[in-house]
C-alpha cells in the first residue's frame, strides 16, 4: 500500500490574517486621509478607472476562493484514490483501474491513465506517456492560476493609468484658467490620480502574494504526485 506524502497546508486564519491586516491598514489609511469627506466620496473620485480596479478585486477575491477549494492535495490527487488504484494494478486488474481513473478525473487519475494506456509497451514509452501527461497538467493549472498574476501586474497599471489622467487634467484645468487657480478647481483631478494608486497597489499586493503561494502549492503537490505514479509504475520496468 502506498504511503502518500503529505502537503503542508498552513491554516487559513495564519494565512488570511496578514492580507486582513493589510486590507484593514489600507483601509485605515484612506479613511484617516479622506475624514472630511468619506471612504465612499474618496472612491467614487477614483471614477470609471477605480470602479474597474474594485471590478478587477472581486474577480480576485473569486478566483482565490475558488482555488483554495480545488487547487489543495486531496483534491488533486486523493489518498483513498491512491490507495485503490495501486491496489488494482498490484492484482493486476489493469483495465479496472484504468476505468477507474477516467470515472473520475482529476490530477492524479489523468496522469496514472496515461500510463496505463501504455501498459503492454516497453517501459520507455510508458514513462514518456507519464511525462507527458505530468507536463499537460501541470500547464493548465499553471494558466489557471495565471490570471492571478494577469491581475495583480494590471493593478498597478490600471492605477498609473488613472494617475496619469488625473494629472492631466489637472494641469489642463490650471493651463486653461484665467488669472489665478484656486485649488479646489483641480482637487478632483488630484485626488483621482492619487485614489487610483491607492486603488490599483491594494488590489495587486495581496493577489501577487496569492499568486505565489498557490504557483508553489502546484509546484509541490506535482513532485509529489510524480514520484507516487512513478513509484506505481516501477513494477512494469522488468515486466
Amino acid at each position: 500500500m502506498i504511503d502518500p506524502l503529505k502537503t503542508v497546508n498552513l491554516p487559513k486564519a495564519h494565512l488570511f490574517s496578514p492580507f486582513a491586516a493589510f486590507f484593514l491598514l489600507a483601509s485605515s489609511s484612506i479613511a484617516q486621509e479622506t475624514s472630511s469627506t468619506g471612504i465612499g466620496d474618496a472612491i467614487a473620485s477614483a471614477g470609471v478607472i477605480g470602479y474597474l480596479i474594485i471590478a478587477m478585486s472581486l474577480v480576485a477575491g473569486t478566483l482565490v476562493a475558488e482555488h483554495f477549494v480545488t487547487i489543495k492535495r486531496e483534491k488533486m490527487a486523493p489518498p483513498e484514490t491512491i490507495d485503490e488504484i495501486d491496489e488494482l494494478m498490484r492484482e493486476g486488474n489493469i483495465q479496472e483501474a484504468l476505468d477507474l481513473c477516467e470515472e473520475e478525473p482529476n490530477f492524479f487519475t489523468n496522469i496514472v491513465a496515461a500510463g496505463l494506456r501504455k501498459v503492454g509497451t516497453p517501459f520507455a514509452a510508458i514513462e514518456k506517456s507519464i511525462e507527458e501527461m505530468e507536463d499537460e497538467e501541470a500547464v493548465k493549472l499553471h494558466q489557471k492560476i495565471g490570471w492571478l498574476s494577469l491581475i495583480a501586474g494590471i493593478g498597478p497599471m490600471m492605477g498609473l493609468f488613472g494617475t496619469v489622467t488625473g494629472m492631466v487634467g489637472a494641469f489642463g484645468t490650471i493651463a486653461t484658467a484665467k488669472g489665478g487657480v484656486e485649488p479646489s478647481e483641480f482637487a478632483g483631478d488630484i485626488s483621482m490620480a492619487l485614489m487610483t494608486t491607492v486603488l490599483g497597489l491594494t488590489v495587486a499586493i495581496p493577489t501577487s502574494a496569492f499568486y505565489v503561494f498557490f504557483r508553489n502549492r502546484v509546484t509541490m503537490v506535482g513532485l509529489e504526485v510524480g514520484g507516487i505514479v512513478e513509484d506505481m509504475f516501477e513494477r512494469f520496468r522488468t515486466t
